[in-house]
């Protein structure tokens, strides 16, 4: 009778392997369990008047004459791609007039070889290789569910079309050619045949005919025991998967005759022995080394290097957008300045630019102009105080948005700086501007009619200018008012060989560099440090435009 425990989950199961699958061996077993013959029985003979021998019920024979009692059984193992024939194709290919295809007439030698040397081994189990017609049509009627009445969705109707290119970019049978470069009006059968998923696959069927004994080679009675599919990169797909330790499958056949026919998929192929497994490793290693020579040479010995104790800083930036400003035709004029003598840049470097003018357009509450103007520099630091207090400056962007009018007369609409990320990585930074103000009307009313408008002298005036030696710089009497922003991405780069040292020769090392890789430490340490210096010279301002009576001993002595 049947099995007691059955598997149920005929879903599919994907592994990856390194090993050719060539090798891959599956052994598949059928058996027919029972029959619908055992539910139509007849009494030989009554013995009394209500009771019936139970001796007398006897199963109907089959039209071969065997009884349904005795289960067909057979197990094949299988290669990957390995040709078995069904008796549909036996029959087909013995006729030399069905043969079209050079595959076909392949087909007819084989068989003809196989009648030569006996007869082929297998009866019910057979394949479908990638080469075959079948392999390629069935892709079209995949269902997606396991459901008897699925009704299929808007994307499975589409990805219906998609098929998978195969690895030995055989074409279809059939297929158009590709004659014609552009095809203006496309068919479905067109679409169907050329609508492909580039990673290259192979298939392949594990079929078995449950047809009646001795009435074998109906398509009608060809079902799928399993579907086998690989890629270029070693993923084996297995539907369903292998049974293991699970129960086995069944199939339940469809017609006036209903059978029972159960099945087991196992993984047998051969294990590798421990030598080859370390003559494999040696290969992969060599094959590993080789490679690396080879990106080696692909760098070459010529790769520039920075010097002892230097560090090099690659930024490459976009200026994004700007927003939040009073007219219309925006553009940005923008510099990098380098602190101290400690940065430099080489001689061709620009350090500068100009963006082209944008037209704003409405995005919520404010006009926003999209520029997106790439720009890129480089800057080397070279550390020459040894102090354990020293910091490192960092470079400052300055951005000066300006605006143009239909005159070709510009106004200044803000001005505003940053500090450059000290970390290496992608950053967006949102950089607030201000512009001088002029409180007169006179001065509104040349700035709408004739664009003039107050100016900085010096743009590094917006941060603390690199000249500025005294000990506070004041910005007393200067009235500005807020405007709007203006958005920087910027990806940067860092090289230096400290980052190549190990922790032992990076402990000894006492520069600027082995402090540099607590960037984000450092960064936060300098803004604390530039606020509080912010906030002493604005008391010291404010004390000393006190008149002197109202500023206590005590206040005076505070620096």
């Amino acid at each position: 009778m049947a099995e007691a425990i059955w598997s149920t989950d005929t879903g599919e199961a994907v592994y990856r392997s390194r090993d050719p699958v060539r090798n891959l061996r599956l052994r598949v077993h059928l058996q027919r369990i029972t029959s619908s013959n055992y539910l139509h029985c007849q009494p030989a003979a009554q013995l009394g008047k209500d009771l019936i021998d139970l001796a007398t019920f006897r199963p109907h024979p089959t039209a071969s004459g065997h009884r349904p009692e005795e289960a067909e059984e057979e197990e094949v193992v299988i290669g990957w791609q390995e040709k078995l024939f069904s008796q549909f194709e036996v029959d087909l290919y013995q006729n030399e007039a069905a043969c079209q295809s050079p595959l076909d007439h392949q087909y007819r030698q084989e068989i003809l070889k196989l009648e030569d040397s006996g007869g082929r081994k297998n009866r019910r189990i057979f394949t479908y290789t990638d080469s075959d017609r079948y392999t390629n049509l069935e892709e079209h009627c995949q269902k997606m569910t396991t459901a008897a009445s699925e009704m299929p969705s808007f994307l499975v109707e589409r990805m219906a079309n998609v098929r998978r290119r195969r690895q030995d970019k055989r074409g279809m049978e059939g297929g158009i050619l590709k004659s014609r470069v552009v095809t203006w009006e496309p068919s479905e059968e067109f679409i169907r045949n050329n609508h492909v998923i580039n990673t290259p696959l192979q298939t392949m069927y594990i079929m078995a005919d449950l047809g009646p004994y001795g009435k074998l080679g109906y398509k009608k009675h060809e079902h799928v025991l399993c579907t086998l599919k690989v890629d270029s990169n070693g993923v084996i797909t297995v539907k369903p998967d292998f049974t293991g330790s699970k129960g086995p499958y069944r199939i339940e056949t469809e017609g006036e005759k209903q059978e029972l026919w159960k099945y087991t998929i196992d993984n047998v192929s051969s294990f590798a022995q421990p030598e080859e497994e370390e003559r494999e490793q040696r290969v992969f290693k060599d094959l590993y080394g080789r490679h690396k020579e080879y990106l080696n040479s692909l760098v070459g010995t010529d790769f520039e290097t920075t010097v002892p104790g230097a560090l090099r800083l690659f930024v490459n930036g976009e200026v994004v957008s700007a927003q939040g400003y009073e007219y219309d035709n925006l553009y940005v004029h923008f510099f990098v300045e380098l602190p101290t003598s400690n940065w430099s840049s080489p001689a061709f470097q620009q350090l500068s630019g100009i963006t082209q003018t944008c037209a704003t357009k409405s995005w919520g509450m404010d006009n926003v102009a999209y520029f997106s103007y790439p720009f890129t520099f480089e800057a080397s630091f070279l550390h020459e105080d040894e102090s354990v207090g020293a910091l490192p400056e960092w470079p400052v962007l300055y951005c000066e948005v300006l605006s143009l009018d239909f005159w070709q007369r510009y106004r200044v609409e803000g001005y505003g700086a940053v500090v450059l990320p000290t970390t290496p990585g992608s950053h967006t930074l949102t950089v607030s501007t201000w512009r001088p103000l002029e409180l007169s009307p006179v001065a509104e009313l040349r700035r709408f009619f004739i664009g003039g408008s107050l100016e900085l002298e010096d743009l590094s005036y917006v941060w603390i200018p690199g000249t500025f030696k005294g000990e506070r710089l004041s910005r007393f009497g200067l009235r500005a008012e807020t405007t709007g922003s203006v958005t920087f991405r910027l990806h940067c780069l860092q090289q230096s060989r400290a980052f190549m040292e190990s922790s032992s020769l990076r402990k000894r090392m006492r520069s600027v560099l082995d402090r540099l890789e607590g960037f984000s430490q450092q960064s936060s340490i300098h803004n604390v440090l530039e606020a509080f210096r912010r906030a002493r010279r604005r008391m010291q301002e404010a004390r000393e435009s006190l008149p002197q009576d109202l500023v206590s001993p005590s206040e005076t002595s505070v620096s």
